[in-house]
């Protein structure tokens, strides 16, 4: 299968000396898997034009330092790609602010969360709605994150179906049956959700805050797990 990336966002300058561009994170994550994808990536901070949709196989849409809310050059043909992308039911996948930009443009709510930012690892629960790709994992999963934006009012066409506390609506799958996303960030490996982590030390984060988040990321992750149930959904598995 051929999925194309679209890359909204970049490793944060203060990091590139120790860690890769986006896509060799997602490359390896699905590739955990065992799933067999041919990769294209679309650098939209680069300038780089979006594609045509109807010629795709599927799309993943990244994380960014942008929230729905700004105004790069970008950010409305981009809303105009995702409804398109969506009546012809190409599948996609978004993840952080790929989940939220795709709420965005189907008319969701996303605002800055009332509760501040999320990080390190946190622990989400499955709803009853779970799309079915997700029946082999367990009632509550653990992922890591980082963000102070999400989903306040899924769409309409959107049902919830992955949860926490700090943050409702986490994981969203539309009716068009091929779309789904995800608040937090399955790809991160936990150096650089720790390198994140420590980025926020002093904004917002007090020194002990931060020493017991990335204490807490040593404990089980779901991104395994997470990556063949996403595979699966797409049709890479």
């Amino acid at each position: 299968m051929r999925l194309t990336l679209i890359q909204l966002g970049e490793t944060n300058p203060r990091l590139r000396d120790r860690f890769e561009r986006y896509p060799p994170l997602f490359e390896t994550f699905f590739a955990s898997a065992g799933a067999e994808i041919d990769w294209q990536s679309v650098y939209v901070l680069d300038g780089q034009a979006l594609p045509d949709p109807a010629g795709l196989e599927g799309l993943v849409f990244s994380g960014s330092k942008y929230g729905v809310y700004d105004s790069p050059v970008w950010i409305e043909p981009l809303r105009d790609f995702i409804r398109a992308a969506y009546a012809a039911k190409i599948p996609m996948l978004g993840i952080c602010f790929g989940h939220q930009i795709i709420a965005d443009a189907l008319g969701g709510d996303v605002r800055l969360a009332p509760n501040g930012w999320q990080l390190g690892r946190q622990t989400y629960r499955f709803t009853g709605d779970r799309p079915a790709c997700f029946d082999e994992l367990p009632p509550e999963i653990s992922l890591l994150a980082s963000h102070q934006d999400q989903v306040i009012t899924p769409p309409a066409s959107a049902t919830t179906f992955l949860s926490s506390p700090g943050c409702p609506h986490a994981g969203l799958v539309y009716e068009n049956g091929a779309t789904i996303s995800l608040q937090p960030h399955p790809e991160f490996t936990r150096p650089i959700a720790g390198a994140l982590i420590e980025l926020r030390k002093g904004n917002p984060l007090s020194a002990d805050e931060a020493a017991a988040l990335v204490q807490h990321m040593d404990e089980p992750l779901d991104d395994l797990a997470v990556a063949r149930a996403l595979a699966r959904f797409l049709g890479a598995a």
